[in-house]
């Protein structure tokens, strides 16, 4: 995969993509060729069809997408140059979508400045993820299956190959890591796109993957985690591969989340750390029980694991959280102060969500719960969150179906910068998956009831 910064040439240019986000985080493309991207269409954009996206309605679908220069990239495909540009998308009327959520991730960051707490809201996420060599299935009346391969260990064509074990691949150096060129590829397509990266590495299971990237502003971090996603999946599909961002594609072994470091940045400084509890500053801690509160709802984790899948890894035993916590160096607890840190350099870790979040929905999300927190000057030890254990009282709604009561019933702290539409809208959405999963049988189930 060949990709370069765009460096404001046009007339190098074959094809323009423009790069439009669904209400699920996915992104789609119109290429329109250099002779129709004029001046004009640059500043204005095109129109398109917002109802095929899932956040417009039928009857007023009519969008516009307008490109943002500053998040292009070129991409040499075939012997074409293909210039990629996110875009922005505004309504008929010439105002910004509301619903988009490029537009819900920058209007959190709006929130943020005028609140007077900070400039910039920094956020470093991790992306995990499976690579699979070959991935079968199927759902009828009759019969549903899955089945998955890996080179690593995985599959009938390998039980008798040389392998490290299932939940031994933690930094794992070739030849055992099979993966390393994908990753490598990866990499350096992502920087060449603008994305920075902060390492990769083999994760705990095997063909389990990691890449992290490095701290940007929370409307760059999104842009830069579906384009990640993206690369990484084309990286994958020049090998032969697959990958999926599924938080549990395999039974009893290790899940993929999408943890996210971040902190509050004023004056070009952190306003987290300070003399509290952990190095945390008063502002970090309230900050802190503001996410656990509406994580404990169940309203936060509508955004951030927004998929049946996600409670499937939101189990005991898998260093996956599973209760309203918060520890120094605990990796089981939802969040965690990382304690290789100097004093001074305090930032939090939200550990819970996963990549199955539309990471735009997910930030905005998780930044206005913790601007909620220090806003109402909460306290998490008081909150009895400052255990790193699960009791009775603070363990997280287990499915799908809980954690969207919760958004219905807590998102007063959303609605500055959520329309109510969105939420009933992602709430309606997210049911019909629930539902279309929840009532299907499973192998399982004929082992235990047949």
């Amino acid at each position: 995969m060949q990709l370069s910064q765009y460096e404001g040439d046009m007339s190098a240019i074959d094809f323009l993509s423009l790069l439009v986000v669904d209400i699920v985080g996915q992104i789609h493309s119109v290429s329109l060729p250099r002779s129709y991207a004029t001046d004009k269409v640059m500043k204005n954009g095109i129109g398109f069809d917002a109802s095929n996206f899932g956040f417009a309605k039928v009857h007023a679908s009519d969008m516009v997408a307008i490109p943002d220069m500053s998040r292009a990239f070129v991409e040499e495909k075939d012997g074409y140059r293909i210039l990629h540009a996110f875009c922005d998308v505004w309504t008929t009327a010439g105002e910004p979508f509301l619903q988009y959520p490029r537009t819900v991730a920058r209007r959190a960051l709006e929130i943020l400045r005028k609140s007077g707490l900070g400039d910039e809201a920094k956020m470093l996420v991790e992306l995990e993820f499976y690579v699979f060599g070959d991935v079968r299935y199927s759902t009828t009346v009759g019969h549903s299956y899955y089945f998955v391969e890996s080179s690593e260990g995985i599959g009938e064509e390998y039980e008798d190959a040389p392998r490290f074990g299932l939940s031994k691949g933690y930094h794992r150096l070739g030849p055992d890591d099979r993966f390393n060129l994908l990753r490598n590829r990866a990499v350096q397509a992502m920087e060449a796109a603008g994305i920075p990266v902060k390492y990769h590495h083999h994760e705990v299971a095997a063909s389990q993957l990691e890449i992290e990237l490095n701290f940007i502003s929370l409307p760059e971090a999104a842009d830069a985690v579906v384009l990640a996603k993206w690369i990484i999946k084309t990286c994958a599909d020049e090998l032969g591969l697959f990958v999926t961002f599924m938080p549990k594609p395999m039974y009893k072994i290790a899940g993929s989340g999408m943890h996210v470091h971040q902190f509050i940045e004023k004056g070009g400084a952190s306003i987290f750390p300070g003399e509290g509890l952990y190095g945390l500053s008063q502002a970090g801690l309230s900050y802190t029980a503001g996410i656990l509160e509406h994580a404990l709802s169940g309203s936060l984790l509508a955004w951030s694991n927004p998929s049946t899948n996600s409670f499937r890894r939101l189990v005991p035993g898998y260093e996956a959280p599973v209760s309203a916590t918060f520890a120094q160096g605990s990796r089981a607890a939802a969040v965690r102060i990382p304690g290789y840190l100097k004093k001074g350099e305090a930032r939090i870790e939200f550990r819970t969500g996963d990549a199955m979040a539309n990471v735009y929905y997910f930030l905005a999300a998780m930044l206005l719960a913790g601007l909620d927190g220090i806003t109402r000057k909460l306290d998490p030890v008081a909150k009895g969150y400052n255990s790193g254990k699960e009791t009775p009282g603070n363990t997280f709604p287990t499915g799908l179906y809980h954690v969207l009561r919760g958004l219905g019933k807590d998102n007063e702290y959303l609605l500055s910068v959520f329309p109510k539409e969105l939420i009933e809208d992602w709430i309606s959405l997210k049911e019909k998956e629930a539902e279309y999963v929840y009532n299907a049988p499973v192998p399982q189930e004929y082992e235990l009831y047949f």
